[in-house]
């Protein structure tokens, strides 16, 4: 391939984009939203790169090497067939990691970075679980931002988990604490530890309101980590008590839950006793989005048995 430079490539990936929607509004493709090929062409490449959005737009006559213009126009393609950004690249950006995603995992979302904020706040130390990694955002950061002794990730998907364990692989020179991953249901992979603190962002969408969802999220993202039943609150009812039988005393639970259910989702987790501290915190835009638990010290608060059958079979994050 020849050499390309920036403002090249970037209207080869333009003209992919625009010729994407164009079929998209003759009906023969899923929902792209691309409203703007040129901005979508500059995404595509900055996330390529790694650097800021801006940067294309002042290095235009920058030679790429082949291999980026060869990503670049396999990226532009699959945005054009209506795949996420983050997809079409294979990378996301959390807090300051950029990790590698697919179709196996969640797409990392800026709420979730506030669900660290919370955890790390709370760091004592010990042993963090986080309980359906999926991408192992949320285990890595801890296990590079926090002070914790070792971090345990565990999912259900296998597949999820061989993408976390490859992005711990490609973060590992940040990495303050060891991560070790586990498959299996839930807290099931640690029953019989005891851990400071357990963390998830859990399935809590009601298989009823898939339609209602965006189709960049319905169509692309994986169903095992979207949907839970009992109205989305399966997930977060077997995590409340599964928790509190690997939690030491004043541990902490923390759960990322749907907006619209948040105090449903606290009163749950209070409800079985096991906590002594339940509260809600808020997300970036205001609203109620975090149930923060403390593991209550109390000597007859009764231990739940973690293998239990829970109603909750499934979960990737």
């Amino acid at each position: 391939m020849p050499e390309i430079a920036v403002a090249g490539a970037l209207a080869s990936a333009a003209a992919t984009l625009a010729r994407g929607s164009e079929r998209h509004a003759r009906g023969a493709t899923a929902d792209a939203g691309i409203e703007s090929p040129g901005e979508e062409a500059r995404a595509l490449l900055a996330s390529l790169l790694d650097v800021r959005r801006s940067w294309p737009m002042h290095h235009a006559d920058e030679v790429l090497d082949p291999d980026v213009v060869d990503a670049l126009l396999r990226a532009a393609d699959k945005r054009a067939r209506g795949a996420p950004i983050q997809y079409a690249t294979g990378r996301a950006a959390f807090r300051h990691l950029t990790l590698a995603v697919d179709e196996r995992v969640l797409i990392p979302r800026p709420e979730t970075e506030v669900l660290v904020d919370l955890a790390l706040e709370r760091c004592e130390g010990g042993t963090a679980a986080d309980i359906g990694t999926g991408s192992g955002c949320i285990a890595l950061s801890l296990a590079s931002e926090g002070k914790f002794a070792r971090v345990i990730a565990t999912d259900v998907s296998a597949d999820a988990v061989s993408v976390a364990r490859a992005n711990a692989d490609r973060v590992r020179g940040v990495l303050r604490a060891p991560v070790e991953f586990r498959v299996g249901s839930l807290v099931a992979p640690i029953a019989g530890e005891r851990v400071t603190m357990v963390v998830s962002n859990p399935p809590y969408i009601a298989t009823a309101e898939a339609l209602a969802l965006p189709a960049l999220v319905r169509d692309w993202e994986p169903a095992i980590a979207l949907y839970s039943a009992n109205d989305g609150m399966a997930h977060i009812t077997a995590l409340g008590r599964e928790a509190a039988a690997v939690l030491v005393a004043g541990g902490w639970l923390l759960l990322e839950v749907d907006a619209r259910r948040a105090e449903l989702a606290a009163e749950t987790v209070r409800a079985g006793g096991w906590y002594d501290e339940v509260a809600l915190h808020r997300d970036l835009t205001g609203r109620d989005r975090f149930v923060v638990a403390r593991r209550a010290a109390a000597a007859d608060a009764t231990v739940p048995n973690v293998q239990a059958p829970a109603r909750a079979q499934s979960g990737a994050r």
